[in-house]
């Protein structure tokens, strides 16, 4: 039988984030109907991971794949999520998954999203793009997005800079204003988030100034593939389950 996949969402007072985070598992599931995909969400939210963990035991489960719904390796990946696993059942087996970035699956998104905010592929050579991602204070998780800035650049964008809507500069609207003072025709704010909430609003606001601002990646196609490439890789054999 295969490992259950339960998806880690962080959770938000924001409904849309639970919305969001739900609307993405059904595309899951409908990507793989031969494996049973659970939710539970770390705050704010039910279930919660512990309580969707003890009631897998409960009716028996043995094997788990634990997918964090995150973009980088940070806080929630190195030791929020791990401390809830670790008090998990002990007759559970459980492998982490590795984070949902980055990804080429997770560019193509966001060009997705760029698109149906009115962008055309004919706009890339002229148009600058903020990667507007919330912010960590993990230099990895940081770096990370410098990177994915720098790599989306290479596709044929007129510049792409790096943006953050917490813990880290520059933010959304300074990134908006350098990318008008470089030239480029038209400024697009793309949100390298997953759901709505108070750090995506945040990032709209920056937008201001802006031409267009994308949606979020949200319950996207090239998202939910992503999510199937982690399980299967997590759940391969030569990976270590937690507290093995």
């Amino acid at each position: 039988m295969k490992p259950v996949l339960l998806v880690i969402a962080h959770g938000s007072r924001d409904p849309r984030h639970a919305a969001t985070v739900h609307a993405l598992v059904r595309r899951v599931r409908s990507l793989r109907p031969d494996v049973r995909v659970e939710t539970g969400f770390l705050d704010f939210n039910i279930p919660s991971v512990q309580g969707v963990l003890e009631s897998l035991a409960a009716e028996g489960v043995r094997d788990v794949v634990a997918l964090p719904l995150l973009l980088t390796r940070a806080f929630h990946a190195k030791a929020d999520i791990p401390a809830v696993l670790r008090s998990a059942p002990p007759q559970l087996r459980i492998r982490q998954a590795e984070v949902l970035g980055p990804s080429p699956l997770l560019l193509t998104a966001l060009e997705r999203r760029l698109y149906e905010a009115g962008l055309t592929p004919a706009d890339k050579s002229s148009t600058g793009v903020v990667l507007a991602s919330a912010g960590s204070t993990d230099p990895e998780a940081i770096a990370v997005i410098a990177d994915i800035a720098r790599e989306w650049r290479h596709t044929g964008w007129c510049a792409v800079r790096p943006a953050f809507a917490s813990a880290a500069l520059p933010r959304t609207e300074d990134a908006v204003r350098e990318l008008r003072a470089l030239g480029c025709a038209k400024v697009a704010v793309a949100p390298y988030v997953l759901a709505p909430g108070f750090l995506p609003d945040r990032i709209a606001r920056g937008a201001a100034d802006a031409d267009v601002l994308a949606d979020v990646l949200g319950a996207s196609p090239e998202v939910a593939r992503v999510l199937v490439r982690r399980y299967e890789a997590a759940r391969r054999p030569v990976l270590a389950a937690v507290g093995a």
